[in-house]
């Protein structure tokens, strides 16, 4: 029997991935990574945004970076590389980084970088809650 696969958001295994390029390493997901079938995933870059790269925040429905540029088509095509990714390996659940743009799970930054958080999903948890693959965030692990 193969194990279970799961979906991790590649910052929170110690990837340098964020926007600032650094990571959001967290112990319990390095622990996860020894026992369980990992695919690290960085949303961004799968939409073929590079790393350092200017913060971006959703805002009426649009993916908006600090310096205002549209960045929602890389962060859908984002989302869609991740979607592929579960299917291809079929997998069920995802731990994603909270309050991203991609991947925030219930609360994200509402769009005007003062670190006021909203509820919402990032771009990357709609979709695969849409598609029935279980998300949480680290913080729920």
């Amino acid at each position: 029997m193969t194990k279970e696969k799961i979906l991790v958001s590649a910052c929170l295994a110690g990837v340098d991935c964020k926007y600032n390029g650094k990571n959001n390493k967290n112990d319990k997901i390095i622990e996860l990574i020894k026992t369980k079938d990992v695919i690290l995933v960085c949303p961004e870059q799968l939409g073929g945004l590079k790393t350092p790269r200017t913060p971006a925040e959703i805002k009426e429905g649009k993916v908006i970076t600090k310096d205002d540029i549209d960045v929602t088509k890389e962060y859908q095509k984002g989302a869609e590389e991740v979607l592929k990714l579960a299917k291809q390996f079929n997998i069920k659940k995802a731990i994603l980084k909270s309050k991203s743009p991609s991947c925030g799970k219930n609360k994200i930054y509402d769009g005007t970088f003062t670190d006021t958080l909203i509820d919402g999903n990032g771009i990357t948890t709609q979709l695969l809650k849409k598609h029935g693959i279980e998300v949480i965030s680290q913080e729920e692990i």
